[in-house]
């Protein structure tokens, strides 16, 4: 009996490594794809030809302090404390988006983190689009929605544009590429040798439009801008390979400024004497912290940022979705709250759905602080 009691374990024990291999082997398959590509052939040759790109990689114009390895041991020491603030306390208000006709003025949706739709005088612009449950490589591991998306990628408008800031899986996502692909006939913009990452997901290349900084498309009658930024990139262990961007949109006569990730540096101000004054501003404030301060602005280094370009109504964006630094879940809302009514600054903090009439924004109501 013995025997036979251990035979079952063990036969048990086979399956259950066979069942846990074959989930690591299906969560693992779309790693190599999802890593996207190197450029080669003409887009390699444009960012070689960069006055961004040296030393083979692309560069800030004022150099930034990344994270370090002998700083490492303490972030992750200090991830392991206090995890619950770090998370709402109860369900994140969801709306569902109503943007039906489209409209000749000015409109926001934030879709959550720095998904975004930009109505401007009747075209679309959908902004660093991630839809997926997961901002990593992997469908097991990584930094997971906090909730859900607003409305279905499907049930999408038409879109004119797809803009991508830079290649960070919590910006460039390849299923949600992917499905756009399938779903919008929109090109995408992005920055100098992120188009070959597309090119590996499918998108033909006759949709994709790639820009140094200081470059510039007209699309669907909207004017856009690749403008400087203070951050990096990579999906995988190579750094800097591609180029990383704010964004500049242009209609006829209203105009908007997207930060995409950044430190906070003195080409803002050059972006607003070049470019402003913008109707609104979408500004990065979250996932900051004290050992990355060059990369990812402070909450108020995204009010100067706004104030910097000339911007009129700020929409803070890069919270709220995915838990990616120590601080609490609320405070880059409480403290761009804070500092937008310290700076006479005209602030609108929507809900994840809610759609934004940059002409009559809502009133911030502190909707968060009652979950944070």
């Amino acid at each position: 009996m013995a025997e036979q009691a251990g035979g079952r374990r063990g036969r048990t024990g086979m399956w259950v490594a066979l069942a846990l291999g074959a989930a690591a082997v299906w969560a693992a398959r779309d790693v190599p794809a999802q890593l996207g590509a190197r450029a080669s052939g003409e887009r390699r040759d444009r960012v070689h030809r960069s006055p961004q790109f040296s030393g083979g990689r692309f560069r800030n114009t004022v150099p930034a302090t990344e994270l370090t390895a002998a700083s490492m041991p303490r972030v992750a020491a200090a991830a392991m404390s206090d995890r619950e603030r770090r998370r709402p306390s109860g369900p994140i208000p969801v709306l569902r988006p109503d943007t039906g006709g489209a409209s000749d003025g000015l409109f926001v949706t934030w879709y959550g983190h720095s998904s975004a739709l930009v109505e401007i005088e009747g075209r679309r612009v959908l902004l660093d689009p991630v839809w997926s449950d997961r901002c990593s490589p992997s469908r097991l591991l990584g930094p997971k929605r906090l909730h859900e998306p607003p409305v279905p990628l499907r049930d999408l408008p038409p879109i004119d544009a797809v803009l991508i800031s830079h290649d960070h899986y919590d910006h460039l996502d390849m299923p949600t590429i992917r499905n756009l692909v399938d779903l919008q006939a929109a090109p995408f913009l992005v920055p100098l040798g992120v188009g070959a990452h597309l090119e590996r997901w499918g998108v033909p290349a006759a949709r994709i439009v790639e820009l140094d900084w200081n470059e510039r498309v007209t699309v669907a009658g909207v004017e856009f801008v690749a403008t400087a930024a203070r951050h990096f990139s990579g999906r995988g262990f190579a750094r800097d390979e591609t180029l990383w961007a704010s964004w500049v949109i242009a209609g006829p006569t209203r105009k908007a400024f997207y930060s995409g990730d950044t430190g906070y540096f003195p080409g803002f101000a050059e972006i607003g004497a070049q470019h402003g004054p913008f109707d609104v501003t979408l500004v990065q404030v979250g996932a900051y912290g004290d050992a990355w301060p060059d990369i990812h602005m402070f909450p108020e280094d995204g009010v100067a940022t706004h104030v910097d370009v000339r911007g009129g109504l700020m929409i803070p964006v890069h919270w709220a979705t995915f838990n990616l630094a120590l601080h609490d879940w609320a405070e880059p809302a409480d403290r761009t709250w804070a500092e937008a009514k310290a700076r006479d600054v005209r602030l609108a903090v929507p809900r994840p759905g809610e759609r934004v009439d940059v002409d009559d924004p809502p009133a911030v109501d502190g909707w968060w602080q009652q979950i944070g």
